[in-house]
């Protein structure tokens, strides 16, 4: 009993690092914030109780990516057990956005993770490390991408990676500005998380399909 009582007390200890950590690096930046800050956020005397139930602050940015994973990676692999052989590119931009934007307004308000993965995303090290772990950890998203590479092949790689690139970002970078606008009140009258990720796929499709200027 004494044993179950410890392990559940350090499983609310985590819980409290985790959700303590994600916002606090959304609101600040990964940088700004210390260990020592984020262990008395979340009530520890104790100020190396990060490093005692993490590592590094590596480690713990992991843990918050794959405290979210789940939801998001059984979202996207439902939506490709309907369009795996679609020829709509439109398809798997959806594939690519909406996973994401439906666990975000599940979650209800107000919620920090996609504030901290713009955040994530700005620092050279750590946004290499959400790629791989983006890659190697989702088999949907590696199917997603297949799907959408397949009726994209005519493009040159270079233009691949750029258009990627953008892709990246403007996901990232506009789903956190909507959760932002959420938070602070200023998010426009009658819109949603549907309506930002249904201008989101326009958009990204847009940009995908655009024609091509000549780079001699």
């Amino acid at each position: 009993m004494v044993s179950q009582a410890r392990s559940e007390r350090s499983s609310e200890t985590r819980e409290s690092i985790l959700v303590t950590a994600e916002r606090l690096f959304a609101l600040h930046g990964v940088a700004a914030v210390s260990n020592r800050q984020i262990s008395e956020e979340a009530g520890q005397s104790n100020n190396f109780a990060v490093g005692y139930h993490f590592g590094t602050k590596q480690d713990l940015i992991l843990a918050i990516i794959r405290r979210h994973h789940l939801p998001i990676e059984q979202r996207r692999t439902e939506m490709l057990a309907h369009i795996a052989q679609s020829q709509e590119l439109r398809d798997f931009m959806a594939c690519l956005v909406r996973p994401t934007t439906e666990y975000l307004a599940a979650l209800g308000q107000p919620t920090w993770y996609a504030r901290f993965i713009a955040q994530v995303t700005t620092d050279p090290v750590l946004r290499e490390l959400f790629i791989s772990e983006a890659r190697s950890g989702s088999v949907s998203m590696q199917q997603t991408i297949d799907g959408m590479f397949r009726l994209i092949s005519h493009l040159p790689e270079r233009l691949q990676r750029e258009r990627g690139d953008m892709c990246r970002l403007l996901i990232v970078h506009i789903c956190a500005e909507y959760e932002r606008a959420i938070q602070e009140g200023s998010a426009p009258s009658g819109s949603s998380w549907q309506s930002t990720a249904d201008a989101l796929i326009d958009a990204l499709t847009g940009l995908w399909l655009a024609p091509i200027t000549s780079r001699d």
